[in-house]
């Protein structure tokens, strides 16, 4: 299976050719880009004030005031401090490079601003699991509302982390595929037992969630993963965010491709079979007409 990156491709490549444009002493173009991420996210680079010696780049999530309500203007402001600038009209964060002074190591720079929808999503996870860790059970359970009809659930207790996931599946089929890869995840733990627990619901939504607002229907379904100790000490938990925080698109993407690969099978099929169809087909005996006297008829 494929692991969607967790940073975007577009702004660090934009921002690459940028910085290595100007490390070069070339002249710096006017850019003005506007890029699309999952969940509804987007990212703008652009020239503040239309200086071209200076880029800017800004994200805007839906959700980022309930981001916010768990720390997340306290990560941003550690990850970014020395780039950050008062946020673009219509977005959250926004971040500042000067090409006459590019940073020391300007690759880093890029990915770093290619994750600002990775560490914006952190700042959730890192205070559950600080939470954990210094065994403080009893907290509220955030609830970030991180697509339209979808909702994300993350609760500490003394000895886990819990993490739900509501998704929306849009067609019947989606709902038996993506039961076959949350099959695959528990089948994935009896192989590897230091993976967490996963579990998955449909129509109705767990335990945890009981006397909440949660969803409900037929199209509603529910992913639970349960994260131990091991899964989010200080040194595993960048790479448990990392992997955690795109499950939902991870899961749909995968249920998109799977389709598409069992719809170019059916197409394959059926094209073998007109083939055989084809070769099946009996020839037509040639018929010689006559006239009464018995003479051939010959077409003219």
């Amino acid at each position: 299976m494929i692991l969607l990156e967790i940073r975007n491709l577009i702004v660090e490549e934009t921002l690459l050719q940028k910085f290595e444009n100007a490390a070069a002493k070339n002249k710096p173009d006017a850019v003005n880009v506007t890029v699309a991420d999952f969940d509804g996210v987007l990212y703008h680079i652009s020239n503040p004030d239309g200086d071209k010696s200076k880029l800017m780049v800004s994200i805007s999530l839906k959700f980022y005031k309930e981001l916010q309500d768990h720390g997340a203007d306290e990560l941003i402001q550690r990850e970014y401090a020395e780039y950050l600038t008062s946020p673009e009209d219509g977005y959250n964060i926004s971040i500042i490079f000067d090409l006459e002074k590019l940073p020391q190591d300007y690759k880093e720079a890029a990915t770093k601003a290619a994750l600002l929808k990775r560490n914006c999503f952190a700042s959730v996870f890192e205070k559950y699991f600080r939470f954990q860790r210094n065994e403080e059970s009893g907290k509220a359970m955030a609830v970030i509302h991180y697509r339209d009809d979808e909702t994300m659930y993350v609760n500490a207790q003394k000895d886990r982390v819990t993490v739900i996931f509501s998704t929306i599946f849009k067609d019947d089929d989606d709902i038996i595929i993506g039961k076959v890869f949350m099959q695959e995840f528990k089948e994935g733990r009896r192989r590897f037992q230091q993976a967490p627990q996963v579990l998955f619901s449909h129509k109705e939504p767990p335990a945890e969630l009981a006397g909440t607002d949660a969803a409900v229907g037929d199209n509603v379904g529910y992913i639970t993963f349960v994260m131990f100790p091991r899964h989010i000490s200080e040194q595993a938990q960048d790479n448990t965010i990392n992997l955690i925080h795109t499950l939902r698109n991870y899961l749909h993407y995968h249920i998109k491709c799977s389709k598409a690969y069992i719809h170019q099978c059916m197409r394959a099929k059926t094209t073998d079979f007109l083939k055989v169809l084809n070769r099946a087909r009996p020839e037509q005996p040639k018929t010689e007409k006559k006239t009464f006297s018995g003479r051939s008829m010959a077409k003219q």
